[in-house]
């Protein structure tokens, strides 16, 4: 470096943190959140006035939107051409503007999202109440400012004649804000304003009875009564928007729904295809087919139903599951005095009428400077006419205009104002009847003058101007309402009825975890045998359930969590298949096992509770209804404690008595009604107590005397015993001995633990699983019945080192 350079160090959040501070004050105040006054983003504001600067205004023809676009990108907006476009599309969409300000010739785009032409192709105007917004703006009404290159000036805001930014609503995002204000209708919102007017300290409740809510030009019905009130009280708050929609008969007893009307900003063309795709996967049986019959005759939706299909569960699904019915937020936001803020209704209004009274003030001023300079001339030409021969004589006496001005000024008393006015006087004028007309005029101009400075000295006046004005424009452009508003949000139940054809099949699910359900058509073609279900080698079918496509199924694991999965939503297999992993349905985790599945059809079913049996012994009642759930992942069923796991689970009715069984034999009975209902997540309480060795392996549910208790040993062992043998106990103690080991040098053992226990009251079919993957199947008949406390006799053939894993009944059960 030839020259010493000084840097001064810098550090990177200051130098970013300033930059990103100087974009978010450009972007908050200058492109995305609009004035409070106007109502308009600068953009909007630059093409409303290049338009007007341009003469194209609606009593012109149409001129090329190229033009517009160029002149304001020229002299206003150093931006692209395509946000100056987009801007000026928006304000010629009459399904996003309650009231158009661009009067648009040519493709415009649709609600179907389907793009305008391109700038050069279409062709535009100002629509006749986008003249409203600038109307008085040449009557200094507003502040300007120099343009970008300080070679023009451009209006800092609009005069606005009426409220655009609630009439005409906005939609934008900036730095760190927001803004979504709806549409209302124009007559409301000027009849609100006269109301403020009229009573300053006027409460939200009142200017509610004016203005009832958001009026969008796409019709609907609009849902939220509170939503409403809470958005016009703090500047947010949520409606419901709903689609207008009919059920119509047709020949042969079918029905269609018809709609007519859809939510704001929701495009017609997607939510159509989203009902027909609805259609083709079947979600909901009973749509024959969608179409989109809209035309001149406006917006028309037909989705045409089958016979004997339920119209009003159909239509209750597409409102809950496509755009039918949407939610919208309001997000009030908008500059005031250079700075953004979340406005409520009444805010709104005021900020509104204060820009009014500032701008009738500025135009009356400004008239009544014009009023009174011509009078000043009236009066002249007045006095100068009372005086003709003098003033022509000393015309004729002066060398040239400007020492006749001088004469006329020193002679007579004129202004230098008046002298020129008399000079530039054509000679038409000194006929009588000009004479009068000029008195005449001088009159009306003294009538201007004294009206105006009324408007001037008293404010009442001025309020009265500005209400006057704006039920002109009410007069003028009012319409109808077009949503319809109703108080309360009704709530949108589907019946599962509508979504599924309701189908008794059968649901498996095998020991290593795979999932199936089959139709019964499939399972009869198969030969309507369990045993012939396709299944790995060595796997086998742990649960067999006969339920309809409309239940529910109710997944407990071992580690205390439950999933709720419908029966419609488990993968359909044919009968002789395998079925997928329960994984691939289920987020369940790889060191959990199903302990239970249990079908549920109505989880507001009276006195039904789950019963928890756990391996160390703890029992725990929670009431069905607990355990809803719209999660797809697991939600906790019970808590457990270290090294505890679910043995067990039941849906009961709390009428019966359990039977703990446990690995070394113990047993005991007590009344379920012991067990107090608890919350889900609740960890129970104590069925047995247990030696620090000895585990729970079954829990039966058993009531009366009849019956046996059949147990199982690891060995193959079995032997029942009579109920009656086993006494009511209170919960919670060291139970009764079921179970006699034997082991010695000379004995032969009948095993070390039990497997399973089985409460029989008629002969079961059961099958043993073995640890070698061997499947055995015996009766309980073939188990003797003994004394409580009996070693058995050898029912399932054990080779020496192998033992049974799993004993089950076979059948469908669950």
């Amino acid at each position: 470096m030839s020259t010493p350079q000084q840097f001064l160090p810098a550090f990177l959040e200051e130098v970013v943190g300033d930059r990103f501070g100087r974009y978010s004050k450009y972007i908050i105040q200058d492109r995305a959140i609009p004035d409070v006054r106007d109502g308009l983003k600068p953009v909007q504001r630059r093409i409303l006035y290049a338009m007007y600067e341009s003469g194209n205004t609606p009593d012109k023809p149409y001129r090329k939107s190229a033009k517009t676009v160029g002149d304001v990108m020229g002299n206003y907006h150093p931006h692209g051409d395509a946000s100056i476009y987009d801007g000026m599309v928006r304000m010629a969409q009459p399904w996003k503007m309650a009231h158009t300000l661009v009067d648009g010739h040519g493709n415009w785009g649709s609600l179907d999202d389907d793009p305008p032409a391109a700038m050069r192709y279409t062709e535009a105007r100002l629509s006749p109440i986008a003249m409203e917004l600038l109307r008085d703006i040449e009557k200094r009404t507003v502040l300007f400012k120099d343009n970008f290159d300080n070679t023009a000036k451009e209006p800092v805001v609009l005069p606005s004649r009426f409220p655009n930014l609630l009439v005409n609503g906005v939609s934008g995002i900036s730095a760190g804000f927001a803004t979504e204000i709806p549409t209302h209708n124009l007559r409301e919102v000027i009849d609100a304003c006269v109301a403020v007017i009229d009573k300053p300290d006027m409460s939200l409740e009142e200017l509610m009875t004016v203005i009832k809510g958001p009026d969008f030009p796409t019709g609907g019905i609009i849902m939220g009564e509170e939503g409403i009130r809470e958005a016009y009280r703090t500047g947010k708050g949520r409606i419901y928007i709903r689609a207008k929609t009919a059920i119509e008969d047709m020949k042969g007893g079918r029905h269609q729904i018809v709609i007519t009307e859809i939510p704001y900003q929701i495009v017609k063309s997607k939510l159509v295809t989203s009902i027909e795709n609805i259609r083709l996967e079947k979600k909901v049986e009973g749509i024959a087919e969608v179409r989109d019959e809209s035309g001149r005759n406006g917006l028309r939706i037909v989705v045409e139903l089958k016979k004997d299909a339920d119209a009003a569960g159909i239509l209750a699904y597409l409102l809950k599951k496509t755009d039918l019915q949407v939610t919208y937020s309001f997000n009030m936001v908008a500059i005031v005095n250079k700075t953004p803020m979340q406005l409520g209704l009444k805010p709104m209004l005021d900020a509104y009428i204060e820009h009014q009274k500032e701008v009738v003030t500025h135009r009356s001023q400004y008239e009544l400077e014009k009023a009174e300079d011509r009078a000043h001339i009236l009066e002249g030409l007045a006095k100068a006419l009372n005086i003709l021969d003098e003033v022509i004589a000393t015309i004729k006496a002066s060398k040239n205009r400007q020492d006749a001005q001088n004469n006329l000024v020193n002679q007579f008393g004129f202004t230098e104002r008046q002298a020129d006015a008399i000079l530039v006087l054509q000679l038409y004028r000194l006929t009588n009847l000009e004479i009068h007309s000029i008195e005449k005029e001088l009159k009306e101009v003294q009538k201007t003058i004294a009206y105006l400075r009324s408007i001037l000295e008293s404010n009442k006046k001025l309020m009265g101007v500005i209400k006057e004005e704006m039920l002109e424009i009410r007069a003028k452009y009012g319409i109808d309402r077009r949503s319809e508003l109703q108080g309360e949000v009704e709530e949108l139940k589907v019946n599962l009825e509508v979504m599924v054809t309701p189908e008794d099949v059968l649901v498996t699910l095998t020991h290593e975890g795979y999932l199936k359900r089959t139709s019964m058509l499939s399972f009869n073609r198969s030969g309507g045998e369990l045993e012939s279900t396709g299944v790995k080698e060595k796997d086998f079918v742990r649960f067999w359930l006969e339920v309809n496509t409309i239940d529910n199924l109710l997944i407990f694991t071992q580690k205390g969590q439950s999933f709720l999965l419908p029966v419609h939503q488990v993968p359909e297999y044919k009968w002789k298949e395998n079925g997928t992993a329960i994984v691939n349905v289920l987020p369940i985790a790889k060191d959990d096992r199903i302990v239970q599945v249990i079908p549920v059809r109505d989880f507001e079913e009276p006195n039904k509770s789950f019963v928890f049996v756990t391996k160390r012994g703890q029992v725990k009642r929670t009431e069905l209804k607990e355990y809803y759930t719209n999660r797809s992942g697991g939600i906790v069923a019970i808590k457990l404690g270290d090294q505890d796991e679910v043995m067990h689970v039941r849906l009961s009715d709390n009428t019966k008595e359990m039977l703990l069984v446990t690995k070394l034999g113990m047993s005991i009975r007590f009344r379920e009604m012991e067990i107090n209902p608890m919350g889900r997540a609740a960890a129970g309480v104590r069925g047995i107590q247990l030696r620090e060795d000895d585990e729970v392996v079954s829990a039966e549910w058993v009531e009366g005397e009849e019956g046996e208790i059949l147990v199982i040993s690891d060995l193959g062992y079995a032997k029942s015993s009579l109920l009656l043998d086993y006494p009511i106990q209170g919960r919670g103690g060291k139970g009764i001995i079921t179970f006699e080991f034997k082991d010695g040098k000379r004995v032969r053992s009948n095993g070390s633990h039990l497997v399973r226990a089985f409460f029989v009251k008629h002969a079961l079919q059961m099958s043993a699983i073995l640890k070698s993957g061997d499947q055995l199947t015996f009766s309980s008949e073939q188990a003797p019945i003994e004394e409580r406390k009996s070693p058995g006799k050898s029912v399932i053939p054990v080779s020496k080192g192998d033992q049974i894993a799993v004993v089950q009944k076979r059948g469908l059960h669950g």
